[in-house]
C-alpha cells in the first residue's frame, strides 16, 4: 500500500497488567536500536488493516488505508539497554492505534521509528540536585527509564516518585518500585489512588489525587524537609489537570517552569 512502510520491529513480550493496561516489549528486526536519553519517546505504528482488540469500540470513520497509524510513546526501558524497548500503554477503546496495539501478540510485527526524540530528560539536571517525579497513569513510563539510567542506589541524589491512578491495579510497575524503595535508601515511592471505594480489599495506602500529595507533607515526611527550588527539580507527566494544578502550586512556591528559553526547575510532558 502506498504510504505504508515496512513493519520493521517485532513484539517479543507482552505483559497484560489488566485488560486495559500493558507493557509491550519491542525489538528491531534487521537494524540496531539507536542510543537514546532516558525520558525520550519514539513512534509506534500499524497499518489501518491491523486487527482491533475485543474491548475496542468500532470506528465510525475508518482511517485512510494508505496511511500508517502512528503515535508517540515514551520509552519505559532503561537507556542502558540496547536490545529492546518497553512501552507502558493504556487502552483507549475509541482510539485509533492503542486498540490495534492491544491486539498484537508475541512475534507480531509493527513499525517503530529509529530516531528517539524529546527533551523531557535528566540530562541537564546537575547530579547534586534531588528529583521528584510526578505521574498519573502511564505517565510513569519515562520515569522507569530514568530510574534505570540514573538511580544510584545509596547515592547522594534522592529520587522520589509520586504516582496516581484510579485503582490499585492501575499502579503499573508497583512491585518493582516497592522493591527499589526497599533496596535503595535514597529512593522513595508514594502511590495514591482516587477511587478506594472500588477496591475489593481495603486499601491501606494514600488516597486522593496525586497532586494533593505535594501539599500533604508526604515528601517532607520522607526527606525530612520540604523540597525547594534551590535543591530540587520536579518532573510532571500525565493528564492536563494534574499538570495544571501542580504548575500552579509549584509556581506559588517559587519554582519556575523550564522552557527552551527559560531555565527552570519544573519539567513538563503533557499527554
Amino acid at each position: 500500500m502506498v504510504g505504508i512502510p515496512e513493519l520493521n520491529a517485532v513484539v517479543t513480550q507482552k505483559d497484560e497488567l489488566t485488560p486495559r493496561l500493558m507493557i509491550l516489549r519491542v525489538e528491531p528486526d534487521g537494524w540496531e536500536l539507536p542510543r537514546f536519553e532516558a525520558g525520550q519517546y519514539v513512534l509506534l505504528g500499524l497499518p489501518p488493516t491491523a486487527e482491533r482488540c475485543a474491548l475496542s469500540v468500532d470506528e465510525e470513520n475508518p482511517p485512510n488505508p494508505d496511511h500508517l497509524l502512528r503515535r508517540a510513546y515514551s520509552i519505559a526501558s532503561s537507556s542502558l539497554n540496547g536490545e529492546y524497548m518497553d512501552f507502558y500503554i493504556r487502552l483507549v477503546s475509541t482510539g485509533v492505534l492503542t486498540p490495534r496495539l492491544f491486539a498484537l501478540g508475541v512475534r507480531d510485527r509493527l513499525w517503530m521509528s529509529g530516531s528517539p526524540k524529546g527533551v523531557f530528560t535528566l540530562a541537564d539536571v546537575p547530579s547534586d540536585r534531588d528529583v521528584v517525579l510526578v505521574a498519573t497513569g502511564t505517565g510513569l513510563a519515562p520515569y522507569m527509564s530514568m530510574l534505570g539510567a540514573y538511580l544510584e542506589c545509596g547515592g547522594p541524589r534522592r529520587i522520589l516518585v509520586l504516582h496516581g491512578a484510579a485503582h490499585s491495579w492501575d499502579l503499573g510497575y508497583r512491585s518493582e518500585l516497592e522493591a527499589l524503595q526497599h533496596l535503595c535508601s535514597n529512593f522513595t515511592y508514594i502511590p495514591t489512588i482516587d477511587r478506594p471505594e472500588d477496591e475489593p480489599v481495603l486499601w491501606h495506602g494514600r488516597t486522593g489525587r496525586v497532586q494533593q500529595l505535594w501539599q500533604s507533607g508526604a515528601i517532607e515526611e520522607a526527606w525530612g524537609h520540604v523540597p525547594d527550588p534551590g535543591g530540587t527539580d520536579v518532573f510532571l507527566c500525565g493528564v492536563p489537570g494534574m499538570i495544571e494544578d501542580m504548575v500552579a502550586v509549584l509556581t506559588a512556591e517559587s519554582f519556575v517552569e523550564h522552557t527552551r528559553t527559560t531555565p527552570g526547575q519544573v519539567h513538563v510532558e503533557r499527554f
